[in-house]
């Protein structure tokens, strides 16, 4: 671990802004159609994960194959965003997480560069939506990797683009998958949830107000 950081690559979904509820209607909605209904608990299995991966845990979750096409499942991923799309059209600011901005003005204060890692196609749109594309200097979505997490491509990635150790970059993450995407990559995890989701982040917190630029310095060093 280096002992300064190079890097901050943040996931979007949790973490900059909570678009998770409206992948969770748009999921529930296309799974009820196929005759698979999920609740809030199995929806956890979806963060931070790709659209495909999603819909075959959704088909698993059914016991349902359907013996559907590679098309026929694109379709219906096609299906689900179309639903996601017109779910986000309304994000503005106001939307950002609470002690969001302040972290990004510290870090970029600090002269640190930024990146988005997220499963999200939609990414690039939602960060204009916010109006947080001073911030970040590089996104990385499901468009521009090849493995989603807990494959440590998303942040590699990111790391690659700023030329960047990957020991000497923070991630910040809300999901299971997200830590372990970082913590293979021999990245400094940190966490935003809890204790039982994300035990083997480096450091974590609670919720997104509590994330401050020095404490997450202090703990990386």
């Amino acid at each position: 671990m280096s002992s300064t950081i190079k890097a901050f690559i943040f996931d979007l979904d949790g973490v900059i802004t909570d678009t998770a509820e409206y992948h969770f209607q748009a999921w529930k909605a296309l799974g009820e159609e196929l005759g698979i209904s999920f609740g809030r608990d199995f929806n956890e299995q979806l963060k931070g994960v790709s659209r495909e991966e999603s819909l075959e845990r959704i088909l698993a979750l059914g016991d349902r194959d359907l013996g559907l096409s590679e098309e026929e499942k694109a379709a219906l991923c096609a299906k689900k965003n179309d639903h996601y799309k017109q779910l986000i059209e309304g994000i503005s600011p106001k939307d950002i997480l609470p002690g969001i901005e302040d972290l990004l003005k510290d870090v970029k204060a600090a002269g640190i560069p930024m990146a988005i890692g997220s499963a999200s196609r939609n990414a690039p749109a939602i960060i204009e939506k916010l109006e947080l594309n001073g911030y970040f200097d590089y996104i990385v979505d499901a468009g521009k990797v090849t493995k989603g997490k807990p494959d440590p491509e998303t942040f590699t990635v990111a790391a690659d683009h700023f030329g960047a150790d990957y020991g000497s970059c923070v991630g910040v993450e809300d999901a299971h998958a997200g830590i372990e995407a970082l913590k293979a990559a021999g990245m400094f995890a940190v966490g935003v949830g809890s204790e039982e989701s994300l035990g083997k982040a480096d450091y974590r917190v609670d919720s997104t107000e509590q994330l401050k630029f020095d404490a997450i310095v202090q703990r990386f060093v």
